[in-house]
């Protein structure tokens, strides 16, 4: 039996798109990054791409999770992303190695 509270409940898988199409190397993806979000995602807009991590932005943890989720929709390993801009700022540059 399953308890209240979300406890034994599988976790909601973040909304990612295919952004395969991006995967090229040496190619510079620049995003907008929220941290502490509600729901972990990507989206692609009018004004370019934003993600979502429900990560806080201490000890890198924000940036980390970002990189997962920037792999994730790339469909490459998470190590083949380097952050190359944007460390401590909502405005990050990754590049596909």
């Amino acid at each position: 039996m399953r308890r209240a509270g979300g406890q034994g409940a599988a976790m909601a898988r973040p909304d990612v798109p295919d952004l395969t199409q991006l995967a090229r190397p040496g190619a510079e993806i620049t995003l907008r990054v929220t941290p502490r979000a509600r729901r972990e995602g990507v989206t692609m807009g009018a004004d370019g791409l934003r993600a979502a991590v429900t990560a806080p932005p201490e000890d890198g943890k924000a940036n980390a999770a970002v990189q997962k989720l920037l792999a994730r929709a790339l469909g490459v390993a998470p190590s083949r992303l380097t952050l190359i801009r944007g460390a401590t700022a909502r405005v990050k540059t990754f590049r596909l190695d």
